[in-house]
C-alpha cells in the first residue's frame, strides 16, 4: 500500500449536515490533510428581523480560523481562479448547494468528491433523504461519489448502510447519515491519497430524481391511504412539516401513527387524551404530536387538556387536491 501524502483539501458545504462531516475532518486525530479554505453560500437573511446570518459551516470554519469564500456562483468573476490559487489537490462537497461546472471540477488535482446521502443511484437530486422515508425505503445510506458534470452521476467510491426504522423520521435520519458519512470520508480521502480508490460507475436504470421538497407537497390529502400519509409526515419533519386546515385553523402535524379504523376522510373518528384518530382514504392515523397557529409542538395529551374544543368527533379537517401516491 502506498504512503499517504498530505493533501491540500478545500471543503465545500452550508448547512449541519456539512458542518458535521468538516467538524470529523478537523477533530479525527487520523485524519493528518490540511483543510486550506472552506467555501459555503452567502449568508441568508434569518429570523423575525430578517438579519443577515452564516451558515453552520461558515461559523465553524470561522471558529477554527479556516478562510471561508462565498462567490454567489462559479460564473462570477474571478471565482475560479481564486480556487486555483489555493492550489487544492481535492475539494469535497457536503450539501454546498451550489453546481459546480466542470471547469471548477478540473481544478483539483484529484477533482472532486461529494457525500451524497443516499445509496445511489438510488436517489439523486436535492432531497434524498426525505424522498427514501416518504418512498418507504427499508434502507438508506451514503455514498462518496467522484462528482462529474452530470446531477449525482459520478462513480461511487464508497458507501456506508442504515436501516430507516418504521418511525423514524427525515429529522433523525439526518442526523445518523452524518455519523456513519464522516467515517466513510475519511477513509476515501485517504485511499485518494495512496492512489487505491476503486472507482464504480452508476446504474443509471435505478436511478430516481429526489426533487426539492416544496412547501405545497406539506398539505395532507385525506383521500390517500393512511400508510402513504404517515410516510409523509415523517418525511416533511423538520421542515416544511406536514399540516391540514380544520376549522379555519393550519395545524402542523409533527408526528403520526397508523391507527385502526375507517370513515370518511379526514373525518376525526377519536378524540381523547390518549388519541386523536383521523379517517384517511383508507385506513386511519392517530395524530401524536400537533402545532396550532402560533403555539409549540405539543404531545396529543397535552394539548386536549386545553384545546379538546377543536377536536370533537365528527368535525372534518379540509380535503386537499389529491396527488399521486408514492
Amino acid at each position: 500500500m502506498n504512503q499517504a501524502s498530505s493533501l491540500r483539501i478545500v471543503f465545500a458545504g452550508t448547512p449541519d449536515f456539512a458542518a458535521a462531516h468538516l467538524q470529523a475532518l478537523l477533530t479525527d486525530n487520523s485524519f493528518h490533510h490540511s483543510i486550506v479554505a472552506v467555501y459555503s453560500q452567502p449568508d441568508r437573511p434569518s429570523g423575525r428581523g430578517k438579519k443577515l446570518t452564516p451558515g453552520p459551516v461558515k461559523r465553524l470554519a470561522l471558529d477554527r480560523g479556516i478562510d471561508v469564500y462565498q462567490p454567489l456562483n462559479f460564473k462570477q468573476a474571478g471565482a475560479s481562479e481564486q480556487l486555483a490559487e489555493l492550489a487544492p489537490d481535492l475539494m469535497i462537497v457536503v450539501a454546498y448547494g451550489l453546481l459546480l461546472p466542470q471547469s471548477v471540477l478540473d481544478i483539483p488535482r484529484l477533482g472532486c468528491i461529494n457525500v451524497h446521502a443516499s445509496l445511489l443511484p438510488r436517489w439523486r437530486g436535492a432531497a434524498p433523504i426525505q424522498r427514501a422515508v416518504e418512498a418507504g425505503d427499508a434502507q438508506t445510506g451514503v455514498t462518496i461519489m467522484q462528482m462529474d458534470r452530470g446531477l449525482d452521476t459520478g462513480a461511487m467510491l464508497a458507501k456506508a448502510h442504515c436501516d430507516i426504522g418504521p418511525q423514524c423520521t427525515s429529522a433523525e435520519l439526518f442526523e445518523t447519515l452524518a455519523q456513519i458519512g464522516a467515517p466513510a470520508l475519511i477513509d476515501t480521502v485517504d485511499q485518494l491519497a495512496t492512489g487505491n480508490a476503486t472507482p464504480e460507475a452508476q446504474d443509471d436504470s435505478l436511478s430516481n430524481y429526489a426533487a426539492k421538497i416544496s412547501k405545497q407537497e406539506a398539505a395532507i390529502d385525506w383521500s390517500q391511504h393512511a400508510v402513504v400519509i404517515e410516510r409523509k409526515i415523517r418525511a416533511f419533519n423538520p421542515s416544511p412539516i406536514a399540516s391540514a386546515s380544520l376549522g379555519g385553523e393550519r395545524i402542523k402535524i409533527w408526528r403520526a401513527t397508523v391507527a385502526d379504523g375507517e370513515g370518511e376522510a379526514g373525518t376525526i373518528i377519536a378524540a381523547d387524551k390518549r388519541e386523536l384518530v383521523v379517517a384517511c382514504g383508507r385506513g386511519s392515523l392517530s395524530l401524536q404530536q400537533l402545532q396550532l397557529p402560533g403555539g409549540k409542538a405539543m404531545d396529543i395529551a397535552a394539548l386536549m387538556n386545553s384545546k379538546a374544543a377543536l377536536f370533537t368527533i365528527g368535525r372534518q379537517f379540509e380535503l386537499t387536491e389529491p396527488r399521486n401516491e408514492v
